[in-house]
């Protein structure tokens, strides 16, 4: 079977790796540079076709799949004269495995089937280096038989691969995930500060808490930083950080509830940003807090 034509939107730190990956698979790629002109540059020496509008790739294409920032960007690049819906051939499919605010998903969603086209959102877990090996974990949304359709293309992609509802929800997950990783990451960092603060050795404290029920994958994500001074192994800047948490909270205002644990999380990592740390990886959170104990946290 001929393997559907891909045009992605968004080669970013994951998106080039899902491409490279998505290559490698002989899949025919179409791509348009939204920031990352060296990872575009990449991919068409690998063979894939460059195209100047998002609407020009959406015709070239089977799946259009956005990784992309922010749902302000998906928007930007889905709707218009020049956008993907405009587009759209009757019957092709477009993933958004970005982390998006579902009341935008659900939207874009109508509008998509509108025009005789489907609408997943599929955000995603793990790492780029997990992308380039097609293990990523996938939360998908989206109809059970848009599901069945885009299943093969997702196993290429990664190794769990979850259906977890109808569309919007995989975007409801993935927030309630990250406030969730993001809390503790936060909560891990300022724990070290302290221990600074204190002259308590940091690698002391991390034996003692990683040896009961607080050991954790994210725990050992921020000790990659605070003890050995790798703040890469979780690729995942401040400003992202930032800007998932402050999603989660506009989700919990949307559902008419009030968010009790995730204010002092969106405080921290916006401080950092304010201050010109948001380039910079969640796990550096420590040197944040740190440098802010020093300064007698002003």
């Amino acid at each position: 079977m001929p393997k559907p034509a891909i045009g992605f939107i968004g080669l970013g730190l994951m998106g080039s790796a899902m491409v490279g990956r998505l290559q490698s698979l002989d899949y025919p790629l179409t791509v348009i540079a939204n920031r990352s002109r060296q990872n575009v540059d990449a991919a068409v020496a690998r063979g894939a076709v460059e195209v100047g509008t998002a609407r020009e790739l959406a015709e070239r294409s089977d799946i259009v799949m956005l990784c992309v920032d922010t749902s302000a960007t998906v928007e930007s690049r889905m709707l218009g004269a020049d956008g993907v819906i405009a587009g759209l051939k009757e019957g092709a499919m477009v993933i958004d495995f970005g982390t998006s605010l579902p009341g935008s998903t659900k939207r874009l969603g109508g509008d998509v089937e509108a025009k005789g086209g489907r609408y997943m959102d599929a955000p995603l877990g793990r790492t780029p280096s997990h992308a380039v090996e097609g293990k990523l974990n996938i939360m998908a949304a989206g109809a059970e038989a848009d599901f069945a359709k885009a299943e093969p293309v997702f196993k290429d992609l990664g190794e769990n691969v979850f259906h977890v509802g109808a569309l919007g929800a995989g975007h409801t997950l993935k927030l309630i995930n990250n406030f969730f990783g993001m809390t503790v990451a936060c909560a891990m960092s300022e724990a070290f500060a302290m221990a600074d603060k204190a002259d308590l050795p940091r690698q002391q404290l991390y034996d003692v808490m990683s040896a009961g029920p607080l050991k954790s994958g994210m725990m050992e994500f921020v000790k990659a930083n605070a003890v050995n001074g790798d703040p890469n192994q979780l690729a995942f800047t401040i400003a992202n950080a930032r800007k998932d948490v402050g999603y989660y909270a506009a989700m919990a205002d949307d559902l008419d509830v009030p968010s009790l644990m995730s204010p002092a999380a969106k405080q921290a990592l916006g401080l950092a940003k304010a201050q010109g740390w948001g380039d910079k990886m969640v796990s550096e959170m420590v040197d944040f807090m740190a440098d802010t104990f020093k300064r007698g946290g002003s």
